[in-house]
């Protein structure tokens, strides 16, 4: 079954309207698509997200969408939320989207909230990452990646939702920005122990080709050494794409399609 859970419209950081994205996901005959607009409920200041007053609308549009494409594509409703700690912050929790009723919630990381209260966003720019890790992590890229995977471990042991999403966002830089080293034994440390909190949480974990599409990595998230961890601790996977155009909701999904065992069937497709 071709599918995809994790696509981005217009409706937050996608150039492709949702019935432009359906429209080629039947041309490219999946049988499942799902869309997750980035949300930060309950923010409403960052300009790439779902707000309190567009989230009914988003959901109401995908789902009259749904109607319209059933039965030649099967269409759910979701949301990839951000977890911000701290005041003010955001919880990938199911609870939060009660607006929306998502068919599923993508749990996602784009900001290391550092001690100074700081967030440091992981993947808008190699130099605005270079910037909040001299200024918030006392220039320690180490730092960094270890409040990232600490950040990550807090979420998915304490929050309602059914996905995570790339969970080893912070290489996304790495091959053509080199920040830090892929094969130290503290990274090691930190993906065995941010595994072993994942295995522990019951939470699908997606294989995201997304970084391929926009030409910074020739790997997928996780990596294929964070995937062997996974695996061996019974961590299930579906593949996704993260598209935020039409033409990449399949994008290296004939690499990946056998490079792992995928669910066939998730519980929100019951």
């Amino acid at each position: 079954m071709k599918a995809n859970y994790h696509t981005h419209t217009t409706w937050c950081d996608g150039k492709s309207t949702p019935r432009q994205v359906a429209d080629a996901a039947i041309g490219k005959g999946f049988a499942v698509l799902g869309f997750s607009s980035h949300s930060m409920l309950p923010e409403d200041d960052v300009g790439w997200v779902l707000t309190p007053e567009k989230a009914p609308r988003y959901a109401a549009d995908i789902r009259a969408l749904a109607a319209e494409c059933a039965p030649r594509l099967r269409i759910l409703c979701g949301v990839e939320a951000d977890y911000v700690p701290g005041p003010g912050g955001a919880t990938p929790d199911r609870a939060a989207y009660s607006s929306v009723a998502p068919d599923y919630v993508i749990g996602s990381i784009h900001f290391v909230v550092a001690s100074d209260g700081a967030r440091v966003p992981v993947d808008h720019s190699p130099g605005q990452l270079a910037d909040g890790i001299r200024d918030h992590f006392g220039g320690s890229a180490e730092a960094f990646v270890r409040a990232y995977f600490a950040q990550e471990r807090d979420m998915v042991g304490r929050f309602d939702f059914d996905i995570l999403g790339h969970p080893d966002l912070v290489r996304k830089f790495n091959a053509r920005h080199p920040y830090f080293d892929e094969q130290a034994d503290w990274y090691r440390e930190e993906i065995e122990r941010t595994a072993d909190a994942i295995a522990a949480s019951g939470k699908v974990v997606e294989v995201n080709t997304g970084a391929i599409s926009r030409g910074w990595l020739d790997d997928a998230y996780p990596s294929a050494a964070f995937r062997r961890l996974l695996r061996v601790r019974g961590t299930h996977f579906i593949l996704s794409s993260d598209a935020h155009s039409a033409d990449a909701i399949d994008c290296a999904f004939d690499r990946f399609a056998d490079a792992e065992e995928y669910l066939a069937a998730p519980a929100w497709l019951s």
